[in-house]
Parts: structure tokens; sequence; C-alpha cells
């Protein structure tokens, strides 16, 4: 708080000012430049969180403007509108022939795993049922 006063500059102030005010004002004095300091710490709070407040929503804002940007130039969602549309003026082609649209997928086992299949239960050899 006081880092470009050292205590022999403090306590000459104080001399001072106890014998220019008086002891009988010095603690009033003391209390409202007491009030001053914290209401000068108050605003510079303030003028801190507002400034903080006002970078925050400039950063937001450029991002905002980043991310209308790159919905706008996204080069997939090109890919995918230009393929929806040619497949709208082509027709599916497999229709013709009975072939779904979409094939359908087949899961794979994973490692380790086997793909169980229906089948009758066989019966062992030499066993009577």
């Amino acid at each position: 708080m006081f880092d470009f006063f050292s205590w022999q500059h403090l306590s000459i102030m104080l001399i001072v000012a106890l014998v220019v005010v008086g002891p009988k004002d010095l603690p009033r004095l003391m209390n409202m430049a007491g009030k001053w300091a914290a209401k000068a710490r108050a605003m510079a709070g303030e003028f801190r969180r507002s400034f903080d407040e006002m970078a925050r929503e400039s950063e937001l804002a450029e991002l905002r403007k980043e991310i209308d940007n790159l919905k706008k130039n996204n080069p997939v969602s090109e890919i995918a509108n230009s393929m929806a549309g040619v497949q709208a003026e082509i027709g599916n082609p497999m229709e013709g022939a009975g072939v779904a649209a979409e094939p359908v997928a087949v899961a794979e086992p994973r490692s380790g795993e086997f793909q169980v299949t229906e089948s009758k239960p066989q019966t062992a050899p030499g066993a009577s049922s």
C-alpha cells in the first residue's frame, strides 16, 4: 500500500499532521482519510471489473463472428449440400433394381469374440432321444 513511502517518511508526515491539525482533530482526519482511501479502492476495483467485462464481451463478440464465418464457409456442409442436390437431380439409381438405398451395416465381432448363429442343437453320437 505504502510502497513509495518509507517508515521515516510516514513518521514525519504524522508529526506534521499532529502539529498542523492538532491532537483533538487528528483521529477524525485519519478516519476521513481512511474513508477516502476505501472509496478510491472501491472505484478502482469497479473500474477494473468493468474493463474486464468489456474485454470479455469483445472476446465473445469476436468468437461469435468467427463461429458465424465458420458456419458460412464450412466446406463439409457445402459438399454435403451439393451431394444432396446431385442425388435429388439424378434420383437413386438403385431403386429400380430392387436394391435398398442405404446398405445395411452388419456388426463385426470384436477380437476375441465370435458371431452367434442360430442352428439346431446337435445330438451326440450314440445318444438316444
